[in-house]
């Protein structure tokens, strides 16, 4: 039986209990290239039923992408492992917080069920997240491998890119993670150095760096990729700094989209970033050296995953077969 948390409003009346005594930020009026339908197609339908009834939990709904309504009708969903309470506060972020409950137990059946989901779905590529479990001595790590085997069992065809948290203290259980070779290593580096204080006071900026550094010292075989958000108050010569840092540490495909504010209670939007000033990162992106590189408005770090990956692989053979010409 999963170690399922019951998150009725007798149980857990906010999703974000450390929030709740901050003052509200302003909120502003969302341009017409951020507005999207809500979701009601076939297909949206049948993944939400394929989800429930295997007792998972999804980033897309924890973290109320945007996207959700065009993935999950082509039944791509990112499944986040770990449970739905992460031992984070960020500002950013959506998925349940700290106080008054805490994470659990790892529900050890878990990654059957991802994989079970997974060969439900028929996925050529999947993405596996998590929430932050500063809680347990591995910080997840092994949680991360089983499910990445299980899914290997049970659909051997199947690409896996996963989405990890830090594992900021956690004494090279990394280690495990970057050697169960999963297809894609994805680590989010979310914003600029000096908006680390107040957006990702739980994480540190050059420690997110040497992780994705150390998955391409290990394994230089294995794609890594990471992403930011912009609209935080972030400069253009900030995120310019960030791409140099990321391409030090080998990273192959980045990915920048627009900071979304979830309630008032979490950071304030700065502003709207242009499409035409997202057309201009990917342009300085790619001219630094990324194999991949996706910047939109819309743009998360799970959507198209799977075409974006079968682009980052060709990109890969193509800079081999001209380095070799």
């Amino acid at each position: 039986m999963a170690n399922l948390i019951d998150l009725t409003p007798n149980t857990r009346k906010h999703r974000h209990p450390e929030k709740q005594s901050r003052p509200d930020t302003p909120l502003l009026r969302k341009p017409d290239w951020i507005r999207v339908k809500a979701p009601t197609s076939k297909g949206y339908a049948e993944t939400r039923e394929i989800v429930k009834s295997n007792g998972l939990v999804t980033v897309c709904e924890e973290a109320g992408c945007p996207n959700i309504g065009e993935c999950w009708d082509k039944k791509h969903a990112t499944m986040m492992i770990l449970g739905e309470i992460c031992t984070r506060a960020c500002s950013f972020c959506n998925v349940s917080t700290g106080k008054p409950l805490t994470p659990g137990k790892v529900d050890e059946d878990e990654p059957r069920r991802v994989a079970d989901a997974v060969a439900e779905m028929g996925l050529q590529h999947v993405v596996i997240t998590s929430v932050d479990r500063d809680d347990l001595v591995d910080g997840g790590a092994m949680h991360f491998v089983n499910t990445i085997e299980a899914i290997r069992r049970t659909s051997p065809g199947t690409t896996i890119e996963i989405l990890t948290p830090d594992f900021l203290r956690k004494d090279g259980w990394e280690n495990r993670v970057i050697d169960a070779r999963p297809d894609v290593f994805n680590h989010n580096l979310e914003t600029v150095p000096r908006l680390y204080l107040s957006i990702r006071p739980g994480a540190r900026y050059f420690h997110s760096l040497r992780l994705l550094q150390k998955v391409k010292d290990r394994d230089p075989q294995q794609f890594t990729k990471s992403g930011l958000m912009v609209g935080l108050g972030e400069t253009k010569e900030e995120v310019m700094q960030v791409m140099d840092d990321m391409r030090s540490a080998g990273v192959d495909f980045l990915t920048i989209g627009q900071y979304l504010q979830p309630t008032r209670k979490h950071a304030a939007i700065d502003r709207y970033v242009s499409p035409e000033e997202f057309k201009a990162y990917e342009e300085i992106a790619r001219a630094k050296g990324f194999l991949m590189v996706s910047a939109s408005p819309l743009t998360r770090s799970s959507h198209h995953a799977g075409e974006d990956f079968a682009r980052l692989r060709a990109a890969r053979d193509a800079q081999l077969a001209a380095a070799t010409a």
